[in-house]
């Protein structure tokens, strides 16, 4: 006899919470709808000369159609397979050329209907823009003339960008890294196992090795990422005719020198790892002729599986290898002191090494470092700054050296904690040198540099233009943003004549490009008119708030009201917070005001901000500083100092009634998400929470998250106590759950929303679990977005809009 089950069970089975909801994509009222299809500003890249601006006009988000296309996912690359590129799915579909001097717009001519437009790169002389086109067949490269404003398809061949964008100028030319003509079809995958696979350790050395995503796992992925890397080089003339440079291989990283004589080339080798992702695979980095052949050998980098442990830890050898910018083909790197290993004592952490082609003499050491390179900007044989910064005190120091004058000893021109940003005196502006490389911008006279800044402050950012004096070593304000709006230096376009090209927002306008000259205010002349792309929301008020910890720590946070909303009128309102939490090694650093009053509200799909066109009030970015001062690490104390800081933001906005304190949600994206999840599980001050593409089990990313540097052995009660996971039990607030299924962010596997949702589940919680098809750790397709939307509009207006008190415990 067969038994069959009772139509009450198949109900039971069809209505548990377990079950799968079918229904598709869904789409959000109007109004949320709306600010996902609102126009995006292009994408602007100003010429060499200073002379035009390259806009990139982009269209409305992809489809799911075009996030779901097949991809392979190898050693920690996405590409593409039918394109042979890196998987991408915003394009541009226009250029425009604007005119800084008049103002004039030009659209480039020539171009395909619904193109699909991916890198650029001005020449040197601004006179053309190379770009990448996804084509039909393949990625294509094209030209831009920028007298006639006419765009031509260069050549008939098909770039390799699987790494990196496949090409870069050398003077009237284009080095390029070509599909290799005759490869022939990819290797075909066997249905039959050949046998397990097999992983081992020997013993004996202890690593510290994070959770990666996208992992080889057999012997045919390895040959999969080999066929997809190898390229041709060759050399492009301007009609497209191509010279071929040495034979196929698997080319990480190519670029010329700046006089054009020789190419610095990264190839790929084997052993691979099924542990690491490919940027600790082995590397052969050499330097070639223009005929293929090798001219001198940098470096032979072994596959790096096992690494020291710490943020400061590094690669032995030769490593940051480049080519120095102010010289006709010399070689720069940095090298670790101290076998990489940040525990180990040692006064010299790195040293910095030149070697001038042809090679033949040993290299220079240019500087002895006593933390880890960071940096190096070239200007001159007696001009360059170099920047070492260690992780573990946040120390940041720059210093100015003379790479033409090995005598001399470097001069210390700054030093800070990287966490000050009230001190940060601003980066060095650059130009083009002799070679057609950014070098150093030293004025006429050469004895000054001319730095941008954010410049951080107590009444907020406001930007800033400074000429520092190399001998006196003293600076001089030359223009600085002013209230009511947010201004941002560009670029200068004249710096003998005080020209600069900046950028300027306020609250109800977005930012549009302005010429000025420095020190005439009322020179200002407009050059672009972009409108406000979502105008049933320009009436958004929004206010900068600042309020204390209970421990004393200063807070800051950006208060955005709906249209028309009158406190006094309206009263409290249902209230988003959206956070993410900061480690600092200071609180007089984690109490510095961020942000600035006077951005222009952008009030887009992606951040809380669209839940005001549902009537709620949102506080974005409240400050969740987490603070270890001295020897102590911040993670030992997250979860008190967490606590403390979401409660004086939930008082501050209730204090302004602008909030009902029975009506607050919370959430978070990434390790915003692993907060909200903590803050439900230690807090009842959240009617419910937002969860997107966190991670909420610590065990799971055992050898460090986030800045956290010591692996879950050495800390085990850290990472318990900070998985909200191992306190599910005491999550009694809705939680919303959204992750994409194929997230690609190191700690964030979709298990870790699989598993915290099945735990709330079993033990009776309200939850839900949204996974996006396709998605990784940010949403790109258009469905997928409109859906997220909808979850979040629907959860909150369930569980919080019309939530009433509760009741007492």
């Amino acid at each position: 006899m067969i038994n069959t089950p009772s139509m009450a069970a198949l109900a039971a089975c069809l209505l548990s919470p377990l079950a799968v909801q079918a229904g598709g994509y869904q789409t959000p009222p109007p109004e949320l709808q709306a600010l996902v299809d609102a126009p995006r500003p292009p994408l602007q890249s100003l010429s060499p000369t200073r002379q035009l601006v390259a806009q990139i006009h982009r269209p409305g988000l992809p489809g799911i159609a075009d996030v779901a296309q097949p991809e392979l996912r190898l050693a920690g690359l996405r590409l593409n397979p039918a394109m042979r590129a890196a998987s991408r799915f915003d394009f541009g579909n226009a250029i425009t050329l604007l005119d800084v001097n008049s103002g004039e717009s030009r659209p480039a001519r020539g171009l395909p209907a619904a193109a699909r437009i991916a890198d650029i790169a001005w020449s040197a002389d601004g006179r053309r823009l190379a770009f990448s086109l996804w084509g039909p067949r393949g990625v294509e490269l094209w030209l831009l003339d920028a007298d006639s404003a006419r765009a031509r398809r260069l050549g008939d061949f098909h770039l390799n960008a699987v790494s990196g964008r496949g090409f870069a100028w050398m003077g009237d030319r284009l080095l390029v890294k070509l599909v290799p003509a005759g490869q022939g079809p990819a290797p075909a995958p066997s249905f039959t196992p050949a046998g397990p696979n097999i992983q081992e350790s020997a013993g004996g050395q202890v690593s510290q090795t994070r959770t990666y995503p996208d992992l080889l796992k057999t012997p045919y992925d390895a040959d999969l990422l080999d066929y997809h890397l190898s390229s041709q080089l060759a050399l492009a003339s301007l009609d497209g005719k191509l010279g071929l440079v040495g034979k196929p291989d698997r080319f990480l990283g190519v670029a010329p020198s700046p006089d054009g004589r020789y190419l610095l080339v990264t190839r790929l080798q084997r052993p691979y790892s099924t542990l690491v992702p490919i940027s600790r695979f082995p590397q052969r980095v050499e330097v070639m002729d223009l005929r293929g052949r090798s001219a001198h050998l940098v470096n032979q980098r072994p596959l790096l599986e096992r690494m020291p442990s710490g943020n400061d830890a590094v690669e032995t050898g030769p490593r940051d290898v480049e080519w120095r910018a102010d010289a006709p083909a010399t070689l720069f790197w940095a090298e670790a002191q101290d076998g990489g290993d940040p525990a180990r004592d040692s006064k010299v952490r790195d040293a910095l090494f030149l070697q001038a082609a042809p090679f033949q003499q040993p290299p220079f050491k240019l500087q002895e470092l006593a933390s880890r390179f960071a940096d190096i900007k070239w200007g001159r044989d007696d001009l360059a700054l170099v920047s070492e910064y260690w992780w573990k005190t946040r120390e940041l120091k720059t210093w100015r050296a003379r790479p033409g004058q090995p005598q001399s000893q470097p001069e210390l021109i700054n030093s800070r904690s990287s966490e000050d940003r009230y001190a940060d005196p601003g980066a060095p502006v650059t130009k083009l040198g002799r070679y057609g490389q950014p070098v150093l911008d030293a004025g006429a006279d050469g004895k000054q540099l001319y730095l941008f800044g954010e410049g951080a402050s107590p009444e907020g950012d406001r930007p800033f233009i400074d000429r520092y004096d190399l001998d006196s070593k003293q600076t001089t304000r030359l223009w600085r943003s002013q209230a009511p709006w947010y201004e941002q230096p560009l670029a200068l376009i004249d710096p003998q004549a005080g020209l600069a090209l900046v950028s300027r927002e306020k609250t109800d306008e977005p930012a549009n490009l302005y010429r000025l000259k420095l020190d005439q205010p009322a020179s200002l002349r407009q050059l672009t008119r972009f409108t406000h792309p979502t105008p049933q929301l320009k009436a958004v008020s929004k206010r900068q708030l600042r309020y204390q910890r209970a421990d004393g720590v200063a807070l800051t946070a950006t208060l955005y009201l709906p249209p028309g909303y009158d406190a006094r009128r309206d009263g409290p309102l249902p209230l988003l917070m959206w956070a993410y939490p900061t480690e600092y090694k200071s609180a007089s650093a984690a109490s510095q005001v961020s942000d600035s009053p006077y951005r222009f509200n952008r009030i887009g799909y992606w951040g809380p901000e669209a839940m005001l066109a549902r009537g709620y009030a949102v506080l974005d970015d409240p400050s969740m500083p987490i603070v270890g001062e001295g020897d102590k690490e911040p993670n030992d104390s997250y979860l008190p100092q967490l606590k403390a800081s979401a409660e004086a933001a939930v008082n501050e906005v209730v204090r302004l009634g602008v909030a009902d304190r029975e009506r607050i949600a919370v959430g978070g994206h990434s390790y915003g998400a692993f907060m909200t999840a903590n803050l439900l599980a230690h807090t009842r001050l959240f009617r419910a929470g937002i969860a997107r593409s966190g991670a909420y089990n610590r065990t799971l990313t055992p050898f460090g998250f986030q800045s956290e540097e010591r692996n879950f052995w050495q800390a085990k009660n850290v990472y318990q106590t900070m998985s909200p996971f191992n306190y599910a039990e005491q999550i009694k607030d809705a939680l919303l759950l959204i992750h994409g299924e194929a997230d690609n962010n190191p700690g964030t596997f979709p298990i870790q929303s699989e598993r915290l949702y099945q735990a709330l589940q079993g033990l009776g919680g309200a939850a839900r679990l949204v996974m996006l098809p396709a998605e990784s750790h940010g949403y790109r397709a258009r469905e997928s977005i409109l859906h997220m939307l909808w979850e979040e509009d629907r959860w909150l207006d369930r569980y919080v809009k019309h939530a009433k008190p509760r009741a007492a415990d």
